[in-house]
């Protein structure tokens, strides 16, 4: 009720400015009454992909996943103005009306509740160039020629902000994202179409498409640069030079910001594209985007309203995770100036808002402060948003500064850390996040929890879902020896063989003689092999048991 009641006291609010320019309005709807749809038939709105990730956590369909009344939506553009977006979790549509005079007519249609303008530039310190203002480029110092890394990537200079979350780990494992799928909504994805530091991803047909929410039906490759800089930190692969945190997973690319202007409608945009998101079951969503003061001051959001449900955008990112999404937005580029809090929807109480730090994980100066107040802290956690590596519209390959990038460096790696445990639902996943960083304990408001470790946070996952069974291997974790406790039934010749992450057998031992009962062997000297998952398998008269192992440094 109190998430309803804001969003109803916003529209108020908003209504009270003039509506004598064209430009473009939000419309809602009383109800859904007479929709042609309904909750029985969920494949003729959500695909399948967006219905297995719902009934895999156990979530409902229900009346708010039901499309707009089509009729409403005809009706109002039979008035005279061009429908823009439609959006099904607020009931309602935006529109542009180039002759204002035909709003009287919408509003008085008995299933209109409410029109809210947009309203146009005002005099105001903002500046819709300001948008981005701290978020800087430099071309490269470092030598990336040379390998950075003993993994199965040459990461180049994008090592650093991946092994600050041992990121690398996971990739050695064979979690790289794949299976999985992350729609980025950002301002446009410039050459991201041509841009070689995506070629793996078009040729193996991990962009699985774009749409434009700013203006249907355009070309989000000939739009702002800054989805591309972010997708690179997710997708690109350029050995080397760039690997992103995600560089197998598959990407949906959604343009949602109209980057030369700051309006509250662009909230709207943006909870239409996590709508399209959630229907065509995206994953993970990454926004580096934030919302906090427009272009008329009339419309502002203040810190207060910074409360995790309030703003437009805020309710539609809660509403994207109640789908089953794991939403990750950046906090902000606010430090140190008059805006003393996150932005919207990054406040949102069901969203990882991502903080940035330096190369050696001290706090960047320009990264938003937040608040702590009691389970409610924001930002939820950090990474590498200073000096991290990007690729630019033009294949080069720079640093850059700003929240935008420590939060899809993030969010690829949210996509490999589920992939490695698709059977956990979001809450769950999100929790072993915030616990394996570095200040769990004493989170504060520029770093929250801190900085995650996403080997651990899958050690945490694994250990507490690890299979019980007649067979059993301790310590897990493990250093340089493990035990076996096998109970037979049968008596037969038992044959134990441990694997790498990569399927290379690392250990075989098979013994001579007829086992009864219970036994325990015992493997060591396991210093030679690398940290992360291994198995342990044990066989017995052609049958055979397999366990995950988890082997520490």
């Amino acid at each position: 009720m109190r998430q309803r009641l804001s969003f109803i006291l916003f529209f108020l609010a908003a209504n009270i400015y003039a509506e004598v320019a064209p430009g473009k309005f939000f419309i809602k709807f009383t109800d859904k009454t007479g929709t042609p749809y309904s909750i029985s038939n969920p494949q003729a709105f959500l695909t399948q992909r967006s219905i297995d990730r719902r009934n895999a956590q156990g979530i409902a369909i229900t009346e708010q996943d039901l499309p707009v009344n089509p009729v409403y939506v005809t009706t109002v553009a039979n008035a005279g103005v061009t429908v823009l977006t439609i959006t099904k979790w607020f009931n309602g549509v935006t529109i542009f009306a180039a002759d204002t005079s035909k709003l009287a007519a919408i509003r008085a249609m008995p299933f209109v509740q409410q029109v809210m303008k947009s309203p146009a530039s005002g005099n105001t310190s903002y500046k819709a160039e300001d948008k981005f203002k701290k978020e800087i480029f430099s071309q490269v110092q470092v030598p990336f020629g040379s390998p950075k890394s003993t993994s199965v990537y040459d990461y180049g200079g994008s090592f650093n902000q991946i092994h600050m979350l041992n990121g690398d780990l996971l990739h050695n494992m064979g979690y790289r994202g794949q299976g999985m799928v992350i729609a980025v909504l950002d301002g446009g994805f410039s050459n991201a179409d041509v841009n070689p530091v995506f070629d793996s991803i078009r040729n193996n047909g991990q962009i699985l498409g774009t749409k434009d929410f700013v203006n249907p039906g355009g070309n989000v490759y000939g739009e702002a640069a800054h989805g591309a800089e972010v997708l690179s930190t997710m997708g690109g692969n350029m050995p080397g030079f760039l690997i992103g945190t995600a560089p197998k997973a598959s990407f949906w690319l959604l343009r949602s910001e109209d980057v030369p202007t700051e309006n509250i409608i662009e909230e709207y945009n943006w909870v239409c594209a996590a709508e399209f998101a959630d229907s065509v079951g995206a994953d993970v969503i990454n926004s580096s985007l934030g919302y906090s003061e427009f272009d008329n001051p009339a419309v502002n959001h203040t810190c207060a309203d910074m409360n995790g449900y309030t703003a437009p955008s805020t309710q539609g990112a809660n509403i994207a995770a109640s789908k089953g999404i794991f939403v990750v937005n950046s906090a902000g580029n606010t430090g140190g100036g008059a805006w003393t809090c996150v932005s919207a929807p990054s406040d949102g109480t069901d969203v990882l808002c991502i903080a940035a730090v330096d190369a050696g994980g001290g706090y960047a100066w320009f990264s938003s402060p937040g608040t702590v107040q009691g389970s409610y802290v924001k930002p939820n956690v950090a990474a590498q948003g200073y000096g991290t590596t990007v690729a630019m519209p033009d294949g080069s390959i720079v640093t850059g500064s700003g929240t935008s990038f420590s939060s899809p460096v993030t969010a690829g790696m949210v996509a490999c850390l589920w992939q490695s445990r698709p059977d956990v639902d979001r809450n769950t996943l999100m929790q072993a996040i915030q616990e394996s960083a570095s200040q769990y304990s004493t989170p504060d408001t520029l770093l929250g929890y801190g900085i995650p470790d996403f080997n651990k946070a899958f050690v945490s996952l694994s250990v507490k879902n690890m299979k019980r069974s007649s067979l059993s291997v301790y310590p897990n974790p493990f250093l340089n020896e493990i035990n076996i406790r096998y109970f037979s039934s049968n008596g037969g010749g038992v044959t134990i063989e441990v694997f790498d992450g990569t399927g290379r057998r690392v250990s075989f031992l098979h013994p001579d003689h007829v086992v009864t009962g219970a036994n325990i062997f015992r493997l060591e000297d396991f210093s030679g092999l690398q940290e992360g998952i291994c198995l342990v398998k044990l066989s017995e008269n052609g049958s055979s048991e397999t366990i995950r192992m988890i082997k520490t440094r």
